[in-house]
C-alpha cells in the first residue's frame, strides 16, 4: 500500500471523465496485490502476451461493452497500476484504501457516482482475467441483453479433481427441496454462491431457504460441484447500488463478498442468470507463476490458430507477434493472398512493426516500434530493430540484416542494401541516419546520425554525424569506405601492458 496521502489526488489526475449516464458500464478490479505470484510487481501488471493483465481486461471490456472508459479499483500499487494503464487507454481509477473484499471494491467505484442516478449497467471483471477478449465480453452482454435478469454471473466449468477445485460453486436449486416436494419451475435456478473456504469449515449439512422451500446440501455435495463462479458480473446500475449496502463479512474471510449479492437479490424477489462463455479460456485467471505461463501458452495458441495459414512458422511453441500486427498481417493478407513471410523459432515482433510480403524474420531476431519492413526483407538471426516513441525505422525492398545486427532509432535503409554481421546502427530526431539504395555494410561498423549515399560500401569504420558521398573511379566502381575512425580521445590514459 503506497504511503503517499494524496493517492487519491494523483489517481483523479490519471483519470477520465466519467460518463455517469452510459448504458454500459463496467468495473474492473484490480486492487489486491496477488501474495501467491511471489513478485514486487503487483499482480495485475504482470503481462500476458505482452501487455499487463489488467490492460487486457480493460480493452476486452472496452471493445465488448462499446465503452471506452472503464472504472479501474485500485489499492496495493495503486500509483504503478493507474500509470500503466492511463499511459494506454482511458480509465476512471476508484481508490480501495483497504481490501476488504471484492463487495467493498465495488462499493468504492459505486462512490464515483455520488449521489447521481446510474440508468445503465454495470459489469464487473475480476484485473487478472488477462485471456478476455472483446467478443466473450459481447457475448456475456448480449445474453444479459436478451434476457429479463436483473443481475447475471459467468460461470465455467471445472474439469479435475475436487479436491483442487478452489473456485466459489454455483449452488443451483435441485430437482427436489429437502423434504422431497418436487422444486418446479424453480429447478435450475441459481440460489447461491459458495466460496471453497466456507464450504471446507461447514460442520454439517448445508440448509437454505430459496423461495419459501428449504434445501439441503452435503458438504460433499458442495465439494462436488463443478459450475464455479467465474467473478464475473452484470447487474442493472440502480439495483446494484441499492442492495450493495446489505453485505455483511459473515465468512470464514471475514471480507465483503459481492458474490453474496445473489442471495440478497433471490431474497428480494430479482432475477438471477447465470451463463458460460462459448470460449472456456477467457475465464482464466492466475494467483501463481505457473497458471500466468499456462495463459502466455493460451495466448499464443490463440495467434498460431489465427495465423498459422497465413505465415509460416518455424516454430508455434516459440514466437511472439503483437496482438496489433496480428490484425495487420490479417489485413495484409486479405489484399495480396499470398504473402509469404517466414518466423523464426523464438522470434519477437512487438507493437508498430509492419511487415510486408515476402519478409523472413529468423530465429530470436525482435522488432519493436514502428519498423517499417518493405517487400522481401530479411531480418537475420538475433538481429534487434528498434524505433523509440515518435520515430521510424524503415527498411527499403529486400535490404538484408544479419546475424546480431543491431538497427536503432530514427534509421532509414534504401532498397537492396546488405548490412552484414556485427554492425551497429542509430539514428536519433536530431540526426537521423540515412543508407542509400544497394550499400554494403560490414566488419564491425559502427553508424551514428550519418548520410551514406547509394551503392557505397563501408567496413570497420566508425561514422558519427558524416556525409559519405558516392565516388565514382575511372574504372566505373565506387569507393569504398574502409578502416575510418573518428580521432581518439584519452590516448594519455593508454600505455603498454608489462
Amino acid at each position: 500500500m503506497e504511503n503517499n496521502p494524496d493517492i487519491r489526488q494523483v489517481l483523479s489526475g490519471l483519470s477520465a471523465p466519467l460518463d455517469k449516464q452510459a448504458r454500459d458500464i463496467s468495473i474492473i478490479l484490480a486492487a489486491g496485490h496477488g501474495k501467491r505470484i511471489k513478485s514486487s510487481t503487483s499482480k495485475m501488471l504482470h503481462e500476458i502476451w505482452g501487455k499487463p493483465s489488467v490492460v487486457r481486461v480493460a480493452e476486452a471490456c472496452a471493445g465488448g461493452l462499446e465503452a471506452p472508459c472503464q472504472i479501474i479499483v485500485v489499492g496495493i500499487k495503486a500509483e504503478d497500476v493507474a500509470r500503466a494503464v492511463s499511459g494506454r487507454m482511458p480509465a476512471v481509477f476508484a481508490w480501495q484504501p483497504e481490501q476488504n473484499g471484492t463487495g467493498h471494491a465495488v462499493a468504492c467505484a459505486l462512490e464515483l457516482f455520488g449521489d447521481a442516478p446510474i440508468p445503465g449497467r454495470i459489469y464487473v471483471f475480476p484485473g487478472d482475467m488477462g485471456l478476455l477478449h472483446a467478443g466473450a465480453v459481447r457475448e456475456f452482454k448480449a445474453a444479459f441483453d436478451r434476457g429479463r435478469d436483473d443481475m447475471m454471473v459467468m460461470t465455467g466449468l471445472y474439469d479435475g479433481p475436487p479436491e483442487l477445485n478452489y473456485y466459489g460453486r454455483i449452488v443451483r436449486v435441485p430437482e427436489r427441496d429437502a423434504s422431497g416436494a418436487c422444486s418446479g419451475d424453480d429447478g435450475g435456478k441459481v440460489i447461491e454462491i459458495k466460496e471453497h473456504k466456507d464450504i471446507l469449515a461447514l460442520e454439517g449439512d448445508y440448509q437454505v431457504v430459496f423461495r419459501g422451500r428449504r434445501y439441503r446440501f452435503t458438504r460433499d455435495e458442495l465439494l462436488r460441484l463443478r459450475e464455479f463462479n467465474t467473478s464475473v458480473y452484470a447487474f442493472k446500475g440502480e439495483l446494484l447500488r441499492r442492495h450493495i449496502a446489505a453485505l455483511g463479512t459473515n465468512n470464514v474471510q471475514g471480507e465483503v463478498y459481492l458474490t453474496d449479492l445473489i442471495a440478497v437479490f433471490n431474497q428480494h424477489g430479482l432475477s438471477i442468470g447465470a451463463v458460460a462463455p462459448s470460449d472456456p479460456t477467457v475465464v482464466l485467471g492466475f494467483n501463481n507463476k505457473s497458471v500466468l505461463r499456462q495463459m502466455e501458452d493460451l495466448a499464443r495458441q490463440r495467434v498460431y490458430d489465427r495465423l498459422k495459414d497465413i505465415l509460416t512458422f518455424e516454430a508455434p511453441d516459440s514466437f511472439f507477434i503483437a496482438d496489433e500486427v496480428v490484425e495487420d498481417l490479417i489485413r495484409l493478407d486479405d489484399e495480396y493472398k499470398n504473402l509469404d513471410i517466414r518466423i523464426g523459432a523464438g522470434a519477437r515482433i512487438g507493437a508498430g512493426v509492419r511487415l510486408n510480403v515476402g519478409v523472413i524474420i529468423e530465429r530470436h531476431a525482435r522488432l519493436s516500434g514502428a519498423v517499417i519492413c518493405g517487400r522481401h526483407v530479411r531480418v537475420g538471426e538475433d538481429a534487434e530493430l528498434s524505433a523509440y516513441p515518435g520515430q521510424r525505422l524503415v527498411l527499403g525492398d529486400r535490404v538484408e540484416i544479419l546475424r546480431g545486427d543491431i538497427i536503432k532509432g530514427n534509421t532509414e535503409i534504401g532498397e537492396g542494401s546488405r548490412i552484414e554481421s556485427g554492425v551497429n546502427i542509430t539514428g536519433s530526431d536530431e540526426f537521423p541516419t540515412r543508407i542509400g539504395r544497394n550499400t554494403l555494410i560490414k566488419g564491425s561498423t559502427y553508424i551514428f546520425g550519418s548520410v551514406v549515399e547509394d551503392d557505397v560500401t563501408i567496413l570497420r569504420s566508425v561514422l558519427i554525424k558524416k556525409h559519405i558521398e558516392r565516388v565514382e573511379r575511372r574504372d566505373g566502381s565506387v569507393q569504398a569506405v574502409r578502416f575510418y575512425q573518428p580521432l581518439p580521445e584519452g590516448i594519455d590514459c593508454v600505455s603498454e601492458r608489462h
